[in-house]
């Protein structure tokens, strides 16, 4: 049986907590001719944009790197979080005091181990969409110009 449809503002909430508490995402890029790409990457939420890491020589950063942009998916099929996102490449020293750590800290996994081969990717998000099922499809859109709408 479907579940009331949650309120725009109770979504964001929502969504604001698996962005504090979820480790991983699953990043969605493409190359400059168009081919496709998806990974699963952990991420850091600073409350307004997310920090990514991987090896510079994947299709995953190679994408970023050539395009960036990215859309992002959290997992779960029947908890939808889907947004697009500006990127930005960044060096472990690129990054202010403490954000790395924190990165560390929250993934299990430290990029700064093997800087020589890993870059940062910082995610802002664009546009935003959350909903469980089709009674949330109106007003699923959350952010847009990276503006939140609720």
């Amino acid at each position: 049986m479907t579940e009331p449809a949650r309120s725009p503002e109770v979504r964001k909430q929502h969504v604001l907590k698996r962005l504090r508490e979820d480790v991983d995402a699953w990043v969605s890029t493409s190359s400059a001719d168009g081919t496709p790409y998806l990974m699963p990457l952990s991420f850091l939420w600073d409350g307004e944009t997310l920090l990514f890491s991987t090896a510079a020589s994947n299709p995953t950063s190679l994408n970023l790197q050539a395009t960036g942009r990215a859309h992002v998916a959290l997992d779960h099929t029947r908890d939808v979080v889907l947004f697009t996102a500006t990127v930005e490449t960044l060096r472990a020293e690129d990054l202010a005091p403490g954000v790395a750590d924190a990165f560390a800290t929250k993934t299990g996994f430290d990029p700064r181990e093997a800087a020589a081969l890993y870059l940062y990717f910082r995610f802002t998000p664009d546009t935003l969409q959350s909903w469980r099922e089709a009674n949330e499809l109106p007003g699923r859109t959350l952010m847009q110009n990276n503006t939140w709408l609720v």
